[in-house]
């Protein structure tokens, strides 16, 4: 008797206007996460859930005691080792078919095109201005759409850039240091989780056609009471990202 394997996706293609032509894209989809920390893990673990072909993990970091609390895909066993190794183990025990590639390094803008060049869409989980801009830029030139994320403290941003405005419509240069490096102060775990699967769900809109997402518009959320706010993105909102 034959054994007929279940669908791991059969909930997916019954969404309305997804389907099989839904799925067989994300299958066919090469996307970059770059950076595989508090945003990148809860990413591209659900985007590797929902069966997207290739993913690319970029991130030089090794996995600290305290990254615990927010990078889901890391354990006590993963300190010390590489982010990249790391979440590429754990992304192939939830989905062993997804092609996952790990990039030990920190992309700049001498990098970061040629390491994005050939993808299908870049999510920005990083958490450095430097890498941030570098990776918008790169981006921009190659037309590749960006998913890109942050999260502070207790706010979380999120939106997708896409034939139109740039990370520089928002910050034209790199902004003053207290909405910098993440490490440089608290964060709240559970509000990554929210913002990197946030990221993941533009991501496969994005790659599927099957919404406008959030091209144009800037969603911040303070998780002290669970609202979001929604912001124009274009040249006239410079400088108006701050959460």
């Amino acid at each position: 008797m034959t054994r007929v394997e279940a669908d791991a996706y059969v909930r997916q293609r019954a969404l309305p206007g997804f389907g099989a032509a839904g799925q067989d894209a994300l299958a066919a989809a090469r996307v970059a996460v770059v950076g595989a920390g508090g945003l990148g893990c809860p990413a591209a673990l659900y985007l590797a859930a929902a069966g997207v072909g290739s993913l690319t993990l970029i991130d030089s970091d090794r996995v600290s005691v305290t990254n615990l609390h927010r990078q889901v895909l890391f354990g006590p066993g993963d300190v010390g080792r590489p982010k990249v190794a790391a979440a590429s183990e754990a992304l192939a025990r939830v989905a062993p078919a997804v092609d996952v590639t790990g990039i030990d390094a920190r992309l700049d803008a001498a990098t970061a095109p040629s390491v994005l060049a050939g993808h299908d869409l870049v999510l920005d989980c990083t958490d450095t201005w430097p890498s941030r801009l570098a990776v918008a830029d790169a981006c921009a030139g190659l037309r590749v759409p960006l998913v890109w994320g942050a999260v502070q403290g207790w706010f979380g941003q999120v939106t997708v850039f896409a034939g139109g405005a740039t990370l520089r419509d928002i910050f034209p240069t790199e902004p003053a240091p207290d909405f910098g490096l993440c490490d440089a102060g608290g964060v709240l775990g559970p509000l990554c989780g929210q913002v990197g699967a946030a990221m993941a769900s533009q991501a496969i809109v994005a790659l599927t056609g099957t919404g406008r997402g959030l091209s144009g518009t800037l969603q911040v959320v303070d998780a002290r009471d669970g609202a979001w706010r929604s912001l124009p993105v274009g040249a006239s909102s410079r400088g108006g990202a701050h959460a």
